[in-house]
């Protein structure tokens, strides 16, 4: 393993997965914390799954896809990144900093001699945490004193310019982040909002003078900041060459803090170039579904425009679902017949605009509101996926969160990109589920027809 990553939610680690595959590396997403070392996992994954293709060989003259599978397993273990998601975004500081250590402790046994702490590239987080506490800790961890910030992702409309993070063509703290329900981004500048997460830690600007200067500008600027005793640089990047810039000057960091677009420097500092083969998938088989409850405007347009195509689609309400109506179960008894006939994609959907969103958290709390739609999705996943769909889009970071631990998915291989930050994933059976393909949408992410546009990628 070259490259150690540990994401603070699902989708932000697929995100980040996505652009180190694209650069040619092979990666593998971890759900949590694997609880054995990876050559553990890696010599039992791979023969448990060539010894089953054996078997079915025998049984089977017929048996090319079995084996076929069989080879993609084995595959899955030959990675030169690994990316442990973690669902620490909102959690409580304490348990974001246990979880992400747990992730950095298992990373540095297996050999990885950089770690990248992903963040959102909307930097969602609130004045106490958990970005500011983390990389903290990370730090310490490591034994060291920097860290380059950035979360700029120019190709998704990310960018950050003297300190300050824009979305599209607006400032953070004038786009829809302002609104989110449970990190409402309302201050623009990344320098003041890590300040105010850090203890005894001093937070600096790495601006765009700088980065235009090449690497060896910004490795002087990094040095100056530390002989200042700053730990940690808000680096400015407006485009995507001032990303690759800024990959090779933090190459001997131990910690870099970044969304997904500082990946897209790395792997060719390892030697590894784009290719086609780094984002192979078994062929994709079953049902297709769409399971959404992220309120973003993104993912709004995206549902908006599903039905105005005339897609089938089922709303969970969640001052239904608190009352006590079982919309779990008429969900599925709506999907059921419609995928037998081959319907499809079907949707099942608890977006909602902020206005509804807000009016939900007033009567049941933001915590209680979001745990009881999360919960209700994940059943209906697993529902689903029971019911024969092998293709699954998850849309919004918490909802892809729940519904990944719901149906047992411990590992994720990273496939073809839909839209930027968006891959399809391989999930291989075990004994509850078949394989599965999924897709990981953060909610801000994806063009309109999105919903559409991602089987079509498959």
């Amino acid at each position: 393993m070259k490259l150690g990553c540990i994401a603070d939610d699902f989708t932000g680690a697929t995100d980040l997965a996505n652009n180190l595959v694209r650069a040619g590396m092979r990666v593998v997403q971890t759900i949590g914390v694997p609880d054995a070392p990876w050559s553990d996992a890696a010599g039992g994954g791979a023969g448990g799954a060539n010894a089953n293709a054996d078997a079915d060989a025998n049984a089977n003259a017929n048996a090319s896809v079995d084996a076929d599978a069989a080879a993609d397993a084995a595959a899955d273990f030959e990675v030169d990144a690994v990316v442990v998601a973690l669902k620490s975004r909102t959690t409580p500081v304490t348990d974001a900093v246990a979880q992400s250590l747990q992730a950095a402790d298992w990373l540095l046994a297996q050999g990885a001699t950089q770690l990248y702490f992903k963040v959102c590239s909307t930097f969602d987080s609130t004045p106490q945490g958990n970005i500011g506490p983390v990389a903290q800790a990370l730090l310490q961890r490591l034994g060291a004193d920097f860290a380059l910030v950035t979360p700029a992702f120019p190709e998704n409309g990310r960018t950050v310019f003297k300190g300050h993070l824009f979305v599209g063509d607006v400032l953070l703290s004038d786009s829809p982040m302002r609104h989110h329900p449970l990190t409402p981004m309302t201050d623009a500048s990344l320098v003041r909002v890590l300040q105010a997460q850090v203890v005894n830690a001093k937070v600096g600007l790495l601006d765009q003078r700088a980065v235009s200067g090449g690497v060896e500008a910004v490795r002087e600027r990094m040095q100056a900041l530390r002989g200042q005793g700053f730990a940690f640089a808000i680096a400015d990047a407006v485009c995507d060459a001032d990303l690759h810039v800024l990959a090779a000057a933090c190459r001997d960091l131990k910690l870099v803090v970044a969304g997904s677009g500082l990946a897209i420097g790395l792997p060719a500092l390892w030697g590894h170039q784009p290719s086609a083969q780094a984002a192979r998938l078994p062929a994709a088989r079953g049902a297709r579904a769409i399971v959404s409850g992220s309120c973003s405007d993104a993912t709004q347009a995206q549902v908006a425009d599903f039905l105005q195509r005339g897609g089938a689609a089922f709303a969970i309400d969640p001052l239904r679902l608190a009352a006590g109506d079982d919309l779990v179960a008429q969900a599925l008894n709506w999907a059921r017949p419609l995928l037998r006939e081959g319907a499809g994609p079907l949707l099942v959907y608890a977006t909602a605009a902020p206005q509804a969103v807000s009016a939900v958290q007033q009567q049941l709390g933001a915590q209680q509101a979001g745990a009881l739609v999360e919960a209700a999705l994940a059943r209906v996943a697993q529902g689903l996926v029971a019911a024969g769909v092998g293709q699954l889009l998850l849309a919004g970071g918490e909802t892809s969160g729940a519904c990944v631990q719901a149906l047992g998915v411990h590992r994720l291989r990273i496939g073809p990109q839909i839209d930027p930050g968006v891959p399809w994933c391989h999930a291989q059976a075990n004994a509850q589920r078949g394989a599965l393909h999924l897709a990981l949408k953060s909610g801000n992410f994806g063009r309109t027809e999105f919903f559409s546009h991602a089987f079509d990628v498959l």
